[in-house]
């Protein structure tokens, strides 16, 4: 018998301020995304997670660490 997948934990980080475009400054999530997240399953909640990221790098948020440029 194999133990249940544990659930995605949220990626709330208690910054709740949504920008010009309706997304979370903190989090990076949409409304939608925010308002459904309990009733997601672990896939949906993976691929928004991914969208977070992009969101992120897109904004400048996030850089990409270790990616080394040859000088």
């Amino acid at each position: 018998m194999s133990t249940p997948e544990r659930p995605v934990l949220s990626p709330c980080v208690s910054i709740c301020a949504l920008d010009e475009d309706d997304i979370c400054t903190g989090c990076q999530r949409t409304v939608e995304e925010i308002t459904r997240w309990s009733r997601m399953s672990n896939d949906e909640r993976r691929t928004v997670l991914g969208l977070c990221h992009e969101r992120a790098k897109s904004s400048g948020l996030l850089w990409m660490i270790g990616n080394k440029s040859d000088n």
